[in-house]
């Protein structure tokens, strides 16, 4: 079995020669970042060994949140995936590990959280989202988009979904889910006065000449517009802490009082110090005051999760 054709002799050859840049790194607020993200403004969260235990059990909370579907559409015996920004590469070991006669490619342009031991059929490489797609004009079965608003620049969400259209077969289909990282509250508790919601209008304020990071709000549009069919899309109160009555819903959301807890500081921190000019201690403070009031179950306080799925037609 081999990797799929990137529109280059050997791929691996050339994600080898890239690597002595991109696995340059830069500790701020001691935490340990990408220096190519960061002179870039691509990805401004750390990569370190705690990000990574991080995003493996926010993917366990997903898990749990999806009652353990990988994939959402409709796909028969699929024989090429492609998992754009694999992150800790969890989605993408496990749908290897799923379906061992198909080909699993996943890109990142952080190879610092590369897992070590993956499945033979499992090619993890190195690619920046932003940059347009080198794979071959319909070439995948299935591509998964996962949580990659905060990595992608404002501008080029139309060209994205236009390149994942290209790459995917006549009858392929696309998988996107975002968090909207406005905070709700599902008994309208929150108020502009809770650092909950002071941190999402700083978070979404530091990203706003860069970054679209309402895109979850506009995934439909963008699958039609791309021209995919059948598209569906779902939003699904994603709960930080315990606090639903229904005890499926409460068992997401004790799940989830862990990853929140580390997310509200290793996406925050560095954009609100570096982009609103917050000095350590004050934008420290607010996440911490966040932090808090994430756990309290009276807020019932959720990040809006956004699902969508898409069809390329048949020709």
């Amino acid at each position: 079995m081999s990797a799929p054709e990137r529109g280059t002799e050997d791929p691996e050859a050339e994600t080898k020669s890239l690597d002595s840049e991109y696995l340059k790194t830069v500790t701020i607020h001691n935490r340990v970042f990408q220096q190519h993200s960061i002179e870039n403004g691509i990805y401004l969260a750390p990569v370190d060994e705690d990000e990574v235990e991080r995003l493996n059990l926010q993917h366990n909370v997903l898990n749990s949140t999806f009652d353990g579907r990988l994939i959402f559409p409709p796909v028969q015996k699929p024989r090429r995936i492609l998992d754009c920004g694999y992150g800790s590469g969890s989605w993408a070991s496990e749908v290897a590990e799923q379906h061992p006669d198909c080909e699993v490619t996943g890109i990142d342009i952080s190879p610092q959280m590369r897992p070590d031991d993956t499945p033979e059929n499992l090619w993890l490489q190195l690619d920046d989202l932003n940059q347009p797609f080198t794979f071959r004009t319909n070439t995948f079965d299935l591509i998964h988009s996962r949580l990659v608003a905060n990595g992608i620049y404002k501008n080029r969400w139309p060209t994205y979904l236009r390149d994942i259209v290209r790459a995917l077969k006549p009858g392929g289909w696309l998988q996107m889910v975002e968090i909207y990282y406005q905070c709700q509250s599902d008994n309208g508790s929150l108020t502009e006065h809770h650092a909950l919601r002071q941190w999402s209008t700083k978070y979404l304020a530091a990203h706003e000449t860069t970054k679209d990071l309402r895109v979850p709000l506009r995934l439909n549009a963008l699958m039609h517009h791309a021209g995919l069919v059948e598209v569906e899309s779902r939003m699904i109160p994603w709960p930080l802490c315990g606090w639903s009555k229904d005890p499926r819903e409460r068992t997401i959301g004790e799940m989830n009082r862990e990853n929140i807890d580390g997310m509200l500081s290793s996406i925050a921190l560095f954009s609100f110090t570096s982009k609103l000019r917050m000095s350590e201690a004050e934008a420290s403070t607010l996440i911490e005051r966040a932090r808090k009031e994430a756990k309290d179950p009276s807020l019932k306080a959720y990040f809006p999760l956004y699902v969508c799925i898409g069809r390329k037609p048949n020709s």
